[in-house]
């Protein structure tokens, strides 16, 4: 209660308490005149680092209050002779401070020229592993589109998804034979005691993923926030996939693919260092942001509300830029999804999981014998019934998460059981045209959908078709509303 309105300053152990998305104060007014406040410092999601003392100093011109609370959130949950596992003990003030700034998460681009060698080398390397690897792979993302079906050679990027369950075969990986001059990949390391962890953002059958405050990743900035996926229970086999994807992952340089950063191998957990992207994964933005977002008590109604025509656009013309990219490689991603898609501020969207959607998204997911795990909702007819992996069957899946955007992120065959869906896509048929799609992005979907491969639309086009949408939206009009 103060006359004038008086200052409030918050101190955290004795020194100042800089407040920002995750740490600031909550005020109501009570009174007419805004004399008397009620209110409270609000953390989000705070863990053991930031047990402490919490003094309030409240001043005007006419004089001052202190108070001093003790705040006791959770205790370590780490092994007592490891007290801090990957998390540091904070040695400062600036351990304390979490800003997201949108430059801070920006890497050093690389310049022309070191992309060129970096493609180079990548380049001849797979010419090398084409004559001489004969091992078949399990992973996500093979570079398969011209050899064939899973019979042939593939080599292969279990993108961002290591330790988890293959999402289409159960064969031992190839991998470890794929790297014959590792000096090529420049695969940064980062430092353990420049990693402190906020908080848990989800687990996999490989590990648990944090969200995490980095320094030293960036000369623009001392520190920045990333997702941190951890590998549990390593052992030979599992390092050496992991040591590979590293090096691979070290190669994908692409707006719209999620950033990898480097790993951080000095102790246990072995982790790998990603771009943090706010808002998670492009299936539950949708479903946040859709028309039944209340129903589904999707969080609170974010202040961007129900996404528009061209925010849809927009956001499928981001997901086909960084197919375009992968295509380019000669990749396939073999599990492309709204839920294998991220999304970060202003709207931007990156292709990338963390290996979590086969437990969070587990009805999309159809299980054959043993532990294979496929997305068959998103899968066309050759790869349902012949195991045949290319780009052209990406491009069917690109068809789908089109499809997906324009439902609001709903099921592919949502009233279907697997089998029943697998028998409607085997015979033919196809999405119905969602209720909110223009007849110029169906036609698009049916584009993607043509039986055979070879008729489907290539990428390029369709990333330059979704630009011309996006450059002017066509008029719609929903009739049934």
């Amino acid at each position: 209660d103060g006359n004038p309105e008086p200052s409030i300053t918050w101190l955290y152990n004795g020194k100042e308490l800089k407040e920002n998305m995750y740490t600031y104060t909550q005020l109501i007014t009570d009174s007419g005149d805004g004399s008397v406040k009620h209110g409270c410092l609000f953390l989000d999601k705070p863990t053991h680092i930031n047990n402490g003392n919490y003094t309030l100093i409240v001043q005007n011109k006419l004089g001052r209050d202190v108070a001093t609370a003790s705040g006791m959130f959770m205790d370590n949950p780490f092994e007592p002779f490891d007290p801090e596992g990957i998390i540091p003990v904070p040695t400062n003030k600036s351990d304390l401070d979490v800003t997201e700034n949108p430059e801070s998460r920006v890497f050093v681009v690389s310049v022309a020229v070191g992309l060129a060698v970096f493609t180079c080398a990548f380049l001849l390397i797979m010419v090398l592993v084409i004559n001489k690897c004969g091992q078949r792979s399990k992973f996500g993302i093979h570079r398969s589109s011209v050899l064939g079906t899973e019979d042939d050679l593939a080599v292969s990027l279990r993108f961002m998804n290591f330790g988890t369950s293959p999402p289409s075969s159960d064969e031992d990986s190839g991998l470890s034979s794929f790297v014959e001059n590792p000096q090529y990949f420049c695969v940064q390391h980062i430092k353990r005691q420049d990693i402190v962890l906020k908080w848990e953002l989800g687990e996999g059958a490989f590990g648990k993923v944090y969200l995490a405050e980095c320094a030293n990743l960036s000369p623009d900035c001392d520190k920045m926030l990333v997702a941190i996926k951890t590998l549990k229970d390593a052992n030979e086999s599992t390092r050496q996939d992991f040591q590979r994807e590293a090096e691979l992952l070290t190669m994908l340089q692409h707006q719209h693919i999620v950033r990898f950063y480097g790993v951080c191998t000095d102790g246990e957990p072995l982790a790998m260092v990603f771009e943090y992207m706010r808002h998670g994964d492009l299936n539950r933005f949708l479903r946040a942001h859709g028309p039944d977002a209340r129903i589904l008590e999707e969080s609170k109604m974010p202040p961007l509300g129900q996404l528009t025509l061209p925010q849809m656009l927009h956001i499928a013309a981001q997901i086909a830029s960084g197919m375009v990219y992968l295509a380019s490689l000669h990749f396939v991603h073999r599990d492309l999804a709204t839920r294998n898609c991220l999304v970060g501020e202003g709207l931007v969207v990156k292709i990338g999981d963390f290996g979590m959607s086969r437990d969070i998204y587990s009805t999309d997911y159809y299980r054959v014998g043993g532990r294979t795990m496929l997305p068959i909702r998103w899968m066309p007819p050759e790869s349902i019934m012949y195991r045949k992996f290319t780009t052209e069957s990406d491009i069917w899946s690109f068809g789908v998460v089109l499809w997906e955007i324009f439902t609001y992120g709903k099921q592919p065959w949502y009233q279907l059981s697997n089998s029943e869906a697998i028998e409607c896509i085997t015979q033919g048929r196809e999405l119905e045209r969602p209720r909110t799609c223009p007849k110029e992005v169906y036609l698009l979907m049916q584009g993607c959908w043509q039986r055979e491969p070879q008729q489907r639309m290539v990428i390029k086009d369709i990333h330059s078709r979704l630009l011309d949408l996006v450059k002017n939206p066509p008029v719609y009009l929903d009739i049934l509303g």
